[in-house]
């Protein structure tokens, strides 16, 4: 059998996403999202931003959850709704790791305070897991880079949670007084950025 198919730009051709596209079966992509890009193929503000859809993605699949316009790293799209709904829905607890750039250096008295809840407007989070990243992660340029005060160190944190509320790793670290200068998923359950780039993606099996 001779098969022809046009490659997206920024795709991972193996194997697996051979597989995929000749496959009939639920798909699951996982791609780096850029900074500055929507998590949606559409957008209808009256000043255009980047979306998804120049990414070359599949047809007929979309995100499943979201990721900040202004957030980095890892977003899953599939074309399959209940999979979908298993991913974003609480109730199936899938943790999400995020690398979080803040301002200052915390003491441990305000990381033990994100491992057992901080009070938001919207209520008290649950408990998180927080540790530090030493050394720093090694990471893309970020376009346009964050913005750093010379007399104000900054640290990089990894922080797990299983909710899913609006800015939510953002409005944690500025609960305890260390704000967020960057912000990268690197996790969501068992799936992981590994060493996509920015804008890259691939068919997971």
């Amino acid at each position: 059998m001779l098969v022809a198919f046009n490659k997206p730009y920024g795709v991972l051709f193996n194997r697996t996403y051979l597989n995929k596209v000749l496959s009939c079966g639920p798909m699951v992509i996982l791609l780096n999202k850029p900074y500055g890009v929507l998590s949606q193929f559409t957008d209808g503000s009256s000043v255009p931003r980047r979306t998804l859809s120049e990414f070359g993605l599949p047809p007929d699949v979309y995100a499943a959850g979201r990721l900040d316009f202004d957030s980095e790293g890892l977003l899953l799209l599939t074309d399959d709704g209940a999979l979908a709904h298993t991913l974003t829905d609480p109730r199936h607890k899938q943790d999400k790791t995020y690398w979080v750039q803040v301002e200052g250096t915390p003491p441990e008295e305000p990381l033990d305070a994100l491992r057992k809840g901080v009070m938001l407007g919207d209520g008290l989070t649950k408990p998180a897991k927080v540790e530090r990243l030493e050394p720093a992660p090694i990471l893309w340029a970020r376009s346009p880079p964050i913005r750093v005060r010379k007399s104000i160190p900054d640290t990089w944190l990894a922080l797990t949670i299983r909710e899913g509320r609006n800015r939510q790793v953002r409005r944690m670290t500025a609960a305890i007084g260390h704000p967020t200068l960057r912000l990268i998923r690197s996790r969501i359950g068992r799936w992981s950025l590994g060493d996509l780039a920015p804008g890259q993606w691939k068919v997971e099996p």
